[in-house]
Parts: structure tokens; sequence; C-alpha cells
């Protein structure tokens, strides 16, 4: 009786490198890329936090003007709460959560790179600002009268906005995806 040898197809190698990261969505990677996306914003609003306190050291400080500390004080506030406070955790949970309750990935592993996609997006609308030059300065939580036209004139506030929109959608999908992976 002889044999047949029969060939079986072989799988497409994977990506490697930049471009694996950049498409994975494997749970764990995806808790690493938050994890160390929200300490780089951990350090820049950390620098915004120093040029705050360094402007309040002294009396009559010259570091900021007035309407650079206003800004400042806006944008280390809304990192260090929607850019790494919220995140951060994020981050822990995609990595632990599927690892202590045995499964293999997130529920939906696609919708959990989109929320971190959207992480990052936000983060670059968000600071697109300063490359306008016209940096939101109506404090991280946007109260009146810093808010209103006379007070905040430029396009600042509007990408601050649209920046808060698209981070509001990137916890919305992560939270959906955690709840979903643990109670299915």
């Amino acid at each position: 009786m002889t044999t047949a040898e029969r060939t079986f197809p072989v799988a497409k190698p994977g990506y490697s490198g930049l471009f694996e990261w950049i498409t994975t969505v494997d749970h764990k990677k995806i808790g690493i890329l938050y994890l160390s996306t929200t300490f780089l914003f951990f350090c820049l609003g950390g620098l915004l936090a120093l040029g705050i306190r360094t402007q309040l050291a002294t009396p009559n400080g010259t570091l900021l003007t007035p309407d650079q500390y206003n800004e400042a004080f806006t944008m280390h506030g809304t990192t260090m709460v929607f850019l790494f406070v919220v995140p951060v955790w994020t981050g822990f949970a995609n990595y632990i959560i599927p690892l202590q309750i045995g499964a293999r990935d997130m529920a939906f592993p696609r919708l959990n790179a989109l929320s971190y996609w959207l992480l990052a997006a936000g983060a670059i609308v968000l600071y697109s600002a300063f490359a306008m030059g016209q940096l939101p300065a109506a404090g991280w939580t946007s109260y009146v009268p810093l808010a209103t036209k006379p007070f905040s004139p430029n396009h600042g506030v509007d990408l601050w906005i649209l920046g808060l929109t698209i981070l509001g959608f990137s916890s919305i999908f992560g939270a959906l995806n955690m709840i979903v992976t643990i109670f299915a």
C-alpha cells in the first residue's frame, strides 16, 4: 500500500516590525500601545504643569503671558484627565482583563484597535491647535465666560471640543468592549 503525499497550504507570514504594531488586534499589544501613549501624554502634561508652576513661583512671573497661562492651564488639565487618567486604565484593562477571565482576546478586537486609534486621533486634533497658534484658553472645564466668543475668539476651542468628542467615542468603544468581554 502506498501513501500519497499531501501538501497543506502554508499560512502567510504575519507582518513584522512597526507595521505589526500599527495593524495589531492583539489585546496585549493594544494595551501596551495605550500605556506607552498615555505615558507620553503624562510627560507632556507634566511639562505644561511645570510651566504653570514656574510662572507662579515668583511674584510677577514673566515666563507666560496671561493668555498663555490660560492656554497652558487648559491643555494641562485636558491632557491629564482625558489623555492620561482615563486611557491609562483602559490600557491596563486591555492587557489584564482577557488574561484574568481566560479569554483569548477582547470580545471585539477590531473595535479595541479602533478605540486606541481614536485616542491617537483625538489627541492629534486636540494638539493641532498648537500648529495653528490658536490654543484653547477656556479652562479644562470650559466654563463661561472664558468659553464665550469674546474671550475665545479663535478656533482653538473648536478643535478642543472636536478632540474631546473623538476621545469620548474612544472611551465609549473601549468601555463597551470591556463590558461585553467580561459578561459574554
